[in-house]
């Protein structure tokens, strides 16, 4: 394709182009872009009859991406939202409330004690939603959310908070009759995040016995810990302040350590980005 062909791109088509792209279909892009079906086909036909390649193979059941069009793709996918993160930084109107969904543990544990950072610098209401199931983000209007995983969440724009580390950590009076931490009751947590079974076989110590709590979030079994019931395998940035305060104290250097953790994350367009750097520069403050 010619210098003068590529000046010559009309970002509409290349916008269609990018929608019919990432959809796999035209009669979905022409829904999300509000045109016809029929003139979301003649968008990409002017486009592959001016730069010379065929980007979709049209079949009697639909549309693929050809090679080219296969490659091209996320190049203008990058570019095209290069293009709105930019428009919005200099041009976006910041929304009056930005609500923020998580799970309970990391709303009240990690992202309440870094509020005050943004205390009389946002002049927006910051409302807090918990959630307590991945599924639960689905059904979110949440401009932000803070999800726990490995970060493998293609389509939203995502930083990581911090990297989890797990290690038992127990109330000190406890300790105070003697009776070794191994010996004590143990709880446990319910969810994606590793357990006992996975902290023993990483650190080389011997299976702990069966918990004799369960609960079914990290916040609640904090509780519980900080009350004596037990040895919580704790979270340790999640419990910063607790170790700090000596509500607990951990009791074994064996530290499980894995890639999963939290993240903040957005999609596309949900979120103003000087908005996502405020918050950010909030819930990644150490």
């Amino acid at each position: 394709m010619s210098k003068n062909k590529i000046d010559k791109l009309p970002l509409e088509w290349v916008r269609v182009f990018e929608v019919a792209g990432r959809l796999g279909n035209f009669t979905a892009a022409a829904v999300e872009i509000g045109l016809t079906q029929a003139a979301v086909s003649q968008r990409i036909r002017n486009l592959e009859s001016l730069i010379g390649v065929e980007l979709f193979t049209r079949q009697a059941r639909g549309v693929t991406l050809t090679v080219e069009g296969e490659a091209w793709l996320p190049y203008v996918t990058n570019a095209l939202q290069g293009l709105n993160r930019s428009a919005d930084d200099l041009f976006g109107t910041p929304l009056k409330k930005v609500i923020v969904s998580g799970a309970a543990s990391v709303i009240q544990l990690w992202v309440v004690p870094r509020l005050a950072q943004l205390s009389g610098k946002a002049n927006y209401q910051i409302s807090l939603s918990t959630v307590n199931v991945e599924g639960d983000f689905l059904r979110s209007q949440a401009m932000g959310e803070i999800r726990y995983g490995d970060g493998n969440w293609p389509e939203m724009r995502r930083e990581r908070l911090f990297k989890e580390s797990l290690s038992p950590m127990v109330a000190p009076r406890l300790l105070q009759s003697g009776v070794a931490w191994s010996e004590l009751p143990f709880i446990a947590v319910s969810g994606p995040r590793p357990g006992w079974h996975e902290w023993a076989e990483q650190t080389g110590h011997h299976t702990p016995s069966v918990p004799i709590l369960r609960f079914d979030s990290f916040v609640s079994a904090y509780a519980a810990a900080i009350a004596g019931a037990g040895v919580l395998l704790g979270s340790v940035p999640l419990c910063t302040q607790a170790l700090a305060d000596k509500s607990l104290v951990r009791v074994s250097t064996g530290t499980l350590t894995h890639d999963a953790g939290y993240w903040m994350t957005s999609k596309e367009g949900r979120l103003p980005n000087r908005q996502w750097e405020d918050l950010l520069g909030c819930f990644t403050a150490v």
